[in-house]
């Protein structure tokens, strides 16, 4: 789409938002994730997917090769971090009793075959650059989580603010951002976020947005993500499969964190309730630049 590659990068957007939220706990899964946790189980794979999906610079084709060659320099462009940067820009979480849906769940270490003072985070939130021409200076959000409000998939781009307003009773800090969302689960669409003028004779504006829903337009039910897969499996294409130097690149990101982790015993773990949007801390990561994650909803 035309209209969207001119803006794509760092003169244009503010930041990107990546949400994987899930609101089911570990299940019958404990001992598997008693030794994985959230970062090991979905951030070097699912969520680095996602990030350079939305980061990537177009490829000459879609053959699998000049996909993925792509996908590959956004991760190999990933800031590394250092100790300090671990610690001001990672949040560990995990999540305490709560309500859900108004019933009420258990603590992650109340669950069958949870040690009861296990530290395994069930919830992981960062803020990541890129070091390239496009993405220099523009910070990318991360989190994902069990037993959050919902289950949900968004990415969200939000574009910067004009620098100036005609409105004047609207000053420019106070208007609605421009926001792309692309919504992948589970309802497959995107909505647009911007400013409209307020019917009436005040001069003001108010946020407006436009909906985009797959099901409306096409009259068909989306595919799961394994049904795609173990199609293109059949058909021998690779475009969606990770190639090992997007691994090796997205594991030399995570692995820093999980040494910290494992040597230091006093990083924070942070408690947060079942049911909600996760913890505090994480919205700390957004708010210490004036910004704020959008609502699970």
């Amino acid at each position: 789409n035309g209209i969207f590659e001119p803006m794509w990068n760092r003169d244009h957007i503010d930041h990107v938002q990546i949400s994987v939220a899930d609101a089911v706990g570990v299940k019958k899964r404990a001992r598997f994730y008693e030794a994985t946790g959230a970062l090991r189980d979905m951030v070097p794979n699912h969520v680095f997917q996602l990030l350079s999906l939305i980061a990537m610079g177009p490829p000459n084709s879609f053959a699998a090769d000049a996909v993925r060659t792509e996908k590959h320099k956004v991760l190999e462009a990933l800031h590394p971090l250092d100790v300090a940067e671990v610690r001001r820009n990672v949040v560990r979480g995990q999540y305490g009793r709560g309500l859900l849906n108004g019933n009420p769940v258990p603590a992650y270490r109340e669950e069958p075959g949870v040690a009861p003072d296990s530290v395994t985070e069930t919830y992981v939130a960062m803020q990541l650059g890129i070091d390239n021409w496009r993405w220099a200076g523009v910070p990318f959000y991360l989190r994902t989580g069990k037993r959050m409000t919902r289950r949900t998939t968004e990415i969200a781009i939000q574009f910067k603010q004009a620098p100036f307003a005609l409105f004047r009773n609207t000053p420019v800090d106070t208007l609605t951002p421009n926001v792309l969302a692309l919504q992948i689960q589970p309802d497959e669409g995107a909505s647009m976020q911007f400013s409209a003028k307020i019917p009436g004779p005040e001069i003001s504006l108010g946020g407006v947005r436009m909906n985009f829903s797959y099901k409306d337009y096409f009259n068909t039910e989306p595919t799961t993500g394994y049904e795609t897969l173990v199609y293109d499996c059949m058909i021998g294409d690779a475009m969606l499969f990770n190639r090992a130097d997007a691994v090796e690149a997205g594991w030399a990101v995570v692995q820093p964190i999980l040494d910290l982790w494992r040597n230091d015993k006093t990083a924070p773990l942070e408690i947060y309730p079942a049911g909600s949007a996760g913890p505090e801390a994480a919205d700390t990561l957004l708010w210490r630049s004036g910004r704020q994650w959008r609502p699970i909803t």
